[in-house]
């Protein structure tokens, strides 16, 4: 269970350092708050560019292979040729591994 934030901390700044805070804030795929503290603790702020892709590439796979599974438990496939699919995950675990390294 979390703690709830109770406490505010005013603080004064121009709107263009407002601005940037906010943008780094989403890049980080993080809230406002949540990027301020994590700076202020000294915490690592890990931001990992690309996932966008891979996930949308990996959503339409995935409706692809339920499509797919769908028409052979209606009988309507007998054999399917999976070697395109096999090799479209082996390029988005590539792909994925690339950026994993890129992170460490």
């Amino acid at each position: 269970m979390q703690k709830k934030k109770t406490a505010i901390i005013t603080a004064r700044m121009t709107p263009q350092t407002k601005a940037e805070i906010q943008h780094r804030a989403k890049q980080a795929g993080m809230t406002v708050t949540d990027y301020l503290v994590t700076c202020a603790l000294d915490k690592e702020i890990i931001q990992v560019n690309g996932l966008d892709e891979i996930l949308s590439e990996l959503k339409a796979q995935g409706r692809n292979l339920n499509q797919l599974t769908t028409l052979a438990n209606m009988g309507r496939i007998q054999f399917l040729r999976s070697d395109e699919l096999i090799d479209r995950y082996a390029d988005l675990y590539q792909r994925m591994t690339g950026i994993a390294r890129g992170v460490r």
